[in-house]
């Protein structure tokens, strides 16, 4: 039988619609003797080896990363165009079965959250070549998806930062049409927060590429900007092959667009 303070201890812990680790259950203070006794009462259900939900009950995507966000010691947030959906800011939606969505983190995902089954593709994306770990911390630079009441949300980059973790990708995952695209809707984009953002980027083929783009949309914001100030490297960055040459960022860009 299962220990009442226990069984209210682990309902706190593991609200329907999360998951949880055995290993950060047992971090949170429950016992191994319980938890155990949990799993074979069916109290604790497995999702995957070592990974359990609270009873049998359908997990979507978002309780898998609200939960890796709670359990994780490392930022790792919801990015890139996944990022850009959120904020209502792309038109390319996803019109398979499954949804890609894309995290960023320092380090790898743990293996789990590949294991357990949802409807949709979690796609890692490293950050220590793209942010500088100020970035990584900082609260003002992420959003919160609301995804259920009284539910952890899911942290996001906020549209400035999202875009720039889109670059990282082209020309391999996006072409340059999809990226010039998504930089045609971005219209409100806060200068103060980009700015902190080009200078916090480590990459400089995404600085040179959001440049480029920004100043061909010829947004407002981007008069605001002080390129002059951000480290664009030296040298000519090859980023569309057998493009033409961009001589102000000094990248190669698509002939049709140049």
């Amino acid at each position: 039988m299962l220990n009442k303070k226990a069984r209210e201890q682990l309902r706190d812990l593991l609200p329907l619609s999360m998951v949880a680790t055995k290993p950060w259950l047992l971090d949170q203070g429950l016992s191994l003797h319980f938890l155990d006794n949990a799993i074979r009462s069916g109290t604790l259900v497995p999702l995957a080896p070592g990974v359990y939900t609270l009873h049998k009950q359908t997990v979507r995507w978002q309780g898998i990363v609200a939960s890796l966000q709670r359990m994780s010691e490392n930022p790792t947030h919801v990015g890139g165009l996944t990022a850009l959906k959120l904020a209502n800011l792309t038109h390319f939606l996803s019109t398979g079965p499954e949804e890609r969505i894309q995290l960023y983190s320092e380090s790898q995902l743990p293996r789990w959250i590949q294991r357990v089954a949802v409807t949709a593709d979690f796609e890692w994306h490293g950050t220590k070549k793209l942010w500088q770990e100020s970035i990584m911390v900082n609260s003002g630079f992420s959003r919160q998806y609301h995804w259920q009441e009284g539910l952890p949300p899911i942290k996001y980059s906020c549209p400035e930062k999202a875009i720039m973790e889109v670059l990282t990708g082209v020309p391999s995952a996006i072409s340059f049409e999809h990226a010039d695209a998504l930089m045609q809707g971005l219209l409100n984009l806060s200068p103060r927060k980009t700015d902190a953002l080009l200078r916090g980027c480590r990459s400089v083929k995404v600085k040179r590429l959001f440049l480029w783009l920004a100043e061909r949309q010829d947004h407002v914001w981007f008069r605001c900007l002080e390129p002059g100030e951000y480290d664009l490297g030296s040298g000519k960055r090859v980023i569309a092959e057998k493009g033409r040459l961009n001589t102000k960022w000094a990248i190669t860009v698509p002939a049709e667009m140049h």
